[in-house]
């Protein structure tokens, strides 16, 4: 350490030793750890037990940032409970499907009352206390029920609280923010403006009715309990990407990060020079190391997810400063306040799906196609001399429908691959997972896009009610093919015969119009 560093932890020790320090410090000091990385550990995962604190020192010992004293940085949120809770992550999650990610996905629901603030660790103990002087001060006056505003604007849709029960959050705000000034020597700005519970931030313009339309369907619970409660996170990755490792990977080079499912990775997307294509450089929360990881195995995670819950404060209840072992260590990680899992409430889900009834169209790009990969002359790869489809490779398709020109047509023509058809399914799966109801299926004749569609309706388990409506208008054919006419299409009776569900009754919009247009020739000469 430098010799400021040493100055600061000599001054943190001397102040330690004039009180009593809590249970889990000195069993962590027992165990041999030095007080300024017990204190670290304890403020990084919620102060809550010695066991977590050990857990992550031993993790961390590798950590080049271990010695450093950088404080972690604190904020203080009203956060609903029960159904209240419940119907609001519902918004999320339809909000999310139906309009894409938004910056209010970020954040759990929250009323924020005081901004992200900086306290030294040695002093974590005496914000819990401030919450609960806070806390008594109001609870007496504290509002049986939060009336919520609905407020909609071009990039902002939230709830507002007003009047009365605005006053009351407030002068608990400034409370705590006084309090942990006096005992914990923080500089703590309380909201003194338009408190709001944002349900949507940052969106499409396009998406703003369809988001008020999910909003309304909320109906916020009257009686919903409100909690206090004081999260915080490492100030250093404020402006990083956060990544959720998808699987185990292990290191290869001695410059790479071992990954476990589920860990989170933290990436600055300013600082990637170094990194291959596929690769990102990231520093891992669970170590504290720093190293390559491919792209592939993770996915991007919300902000809140590695913020970690200290304490709450129940208002109408009783305080909650020390939480139960059993339900802290669901809660610290993942931001979300979670209460006990419980079905779904129907109703809701009900009212939801009934405000966004609308139809829509879904365009789904056929799987990868077998003369994409093995080139122009793929069927000579995969034909016998007397004319017999054989299976050179894995990619190429178990076998071919029959067709009454024989396989040459197939060369114009061409199915999907193996990978092609495992692609179509993967879409069918994530429309099943979805919830998407489809209701009719068009498909271009080509043979691939067929094969894509029956895919499809094979994962969403429709492939027997559901046929295939062949429409000749939406073939594409000019843009691979270097043919100048239309290549031989499967017929329908073909298709049939090659057990594709496809709707011998459907008329194509395009032989329609085609007839159209000859009939009035015939009568007026033109068109």
């Amino acid at each position: 350490m430098a010799a400021g560093e040493a100055q600061l932890y000599a001054k943190v020790s001397s102040k330690l030793k004039g009180r009593s320090s809590p249970p889990a410090l000195e069993a962590l000091l027992a165990l041999g750890f030095p007080a300024h990385t017990a204190l670290k550990a304890l403020a990084a995962t919620g102060r809550k037990t010695a066991e977590e604190a050990s857990d992550w020192l031993c993790c961390h010992g590798n950590d080049p940032s271990l010695d450093d004293p950088i404080p972690q940085e604190y904020a203080l949120f009203l956060c609903p409970t029960g159904t209240m809770l419940e119907n609001l992550q519902e918004f999320w999650r339809e909000s999310k499907r139906q309009c894409a990610k938004n910056r209010a996905h970020e954040i759990f629901p929250h009323v924020t009352l005081c901004d992200f603030f900086t306290c030294e660790d040695q002093k974590v103990e005496c914000l819990y206390e401030a919450l609960k002087r806070a806390g008594d001060k109001v609870l007496s006056s504290f509002p049986s029920s939060v009336p919520l505003v609905l407020h909609s604007s071009v990039s902002y849709l939230g709830f507002f609280i007003n009047d009365s029960p605005a006053d009351t959050l407030r002068e608990f705000a400034v409370t705590f923010a006084t309090e942990a000034s006096v005992l914990a020597d923080c500089i703590v700005k309380p909201c003194t403006k338009q408190l709001h519970l944002t349900l949507a931030h940052k969106f499409y313009p396009h998406h703003q009715r369809t988001l008020e339309q999910l909003a309304r369907a909320l109906c916020p619970d009257p009686g919903c309990q409100w909690t206090a409660a004081l999260y915080s996170r490492d100030m250093r990755f404020v402006h990083y990407h956060t990544l959720r490792a998808l699987f185990q990977y292990k290191p290869q080079n001695m410059d790479e990060l071992m990954l476990s499912p589920g860990e989170y990775i933290f990436v600055d997307p300013t600082q990637q020079e170094e990194a291959s294509v596929g690769w990102v450089i990231g520093i891992s929360q669970r170590t504290g190391c720093r190293g390559f990881l491919p792209e592939n195995y993770t996915e991007r995670a919300s902000e809140s997810d590695t913020w970690v819950k200290h304490r709450t404060y129940t208002f109408s209840l009783a305080t909650d400063l020390n939480p139960r072992k059993d339900d802290g260590a669901s809660s610290r990680r993942n931001g979300e306040l979670r209460p006990p899992q419980t079905p779904r409430d129907a109703s809701s889900v009900l009212a939801l799906q009934a405000a966004i009834m609308r139809r829509s169209v879904l365009v789904v790009r056929h799987g990868e196609r077998v003369d994409q990969i093995f080139g122009k002359s793929w069927l000579q790869q995969c034909t016998t001399p007397d004319g017999k489809y054989y299976r050179p490779d894995l990619n190429f398709p178990c076998s071919l429908p029959r067709r009454s020109n024989g396989i040459k047509d197939f060369e114009n023509d061409p199915p999907l691959s193996s990978c092609g058809i495992f692609q179509s399914r993967l879409a069918g799966e994530a429309l099943l997972d979805s919830g998407v109801r489809i209701t009719s299926v068009f498909a271009s004749p080509a043979l691939r896009c067929v094969q894509t569609a029956k895919h499809i309706l094979e994962e969403l388990r429709l492939e027997k009610t559901m046929k295939i409506r062949v429409e000749p208008g939406i073939f594409e054919w000019t843009k691979w093919e270097a043919g100048k006419i239309i290549p031989h299409v499967m017929t329908l009776a073909e298709l049939r015969e090659a057990n594709f569900n496809v709707d011998l009754d459907y008329k194509s919009l395009l032989w329609v119009c085609a007839s159209a247009k000859r009939i009035k020739r015939k009568g007026s000469g033109r068109w």
